[in-house]
This record gives structure tokens, sequence and C-alpha cells, in this order.
């Protein structure tokens, strides 16, 4: 199986860019302690990192 990330939504969308509210969105998240696993691939990773302020993520 391949690698996958856990993504955890820690701060609110309120108030951050349109484009930003998307990609959370994206990502699968819509609650603040929501979590989703995706697969550790570079389109993931970029996501990640373009709203790595709203997110944490763990390896697993």
């Amino acid at each position: 199986m391949a690698n996958m990330l856990k993504v955890t939504l820690i701060r609110s969308t309120i108030g951050v860019k349109p484009q930003h509210k998307k990609t959370v969105e994206a990502l699968g998240l819509k609650k603040i302690n929501q979590f989703v696993e995706q697969p550790d691939n570079p389109q993931t990773r970029g996501m990640i990192h373009q709203v790595r302020h709203l997110v944490s993520v763990e390896e697993i």
C-alpha cells in the first residue's frame, strides 16, 4: 500500500482567500478537527503546502 497522509483541519476557513477555502474542500475537509486520509503524492503535497497554515499533517 502506498504511503498515506492524515490531514486535519486545525483552523477555520472563515476570512481566508476563496482559493484556499476551495483547496481545503478539495482535500475533503469541512469542519475543524475533521481529518481525512490522502495519498502521499506531489498533487496532495502541493495542496497541503498551499493551506499549511490551516491544516496539520501526519504520515501514516
